[in-house]
């Protein structure tokens, strides 16, 4: 499985990494991704989906239902 925050869309992104004698080498910046389990009363199921540290909070303020249809109005399937 890719990288990619399904809410949110976050993905990595490249930079330098930078030692004390300024020698810059490329690395990666991942984004900060959790596998959450949700219960989707509308359904009576389980949904698991794999966010951001920032959608987790963008569900816990909009609610579940809310992000999910957003989530299928963009053709993701849950």
């Amino acid at each position: 499985m890719s990288r990619v925050c399904q809410v949110t869309g976050k993905k990595p992104i490249s930079g330098n990494s930078v030692s004390h004698s300024n020698i810059k080498t490329k690395r990666r910046f991942l984004p900060n991704l959790q596998t959450k389990r949700f219960f989707y009363a509308e359904e009576d199921r389980w949904i698991v989906l794999k966010l951001s540290s920032e959608a987790i909070r963008t569900i816990n303020k909009n609610g579940l239902s809310s992000v999910v249809k957003e989530l299928r109005a963009k053709g993701t399937k849950i």
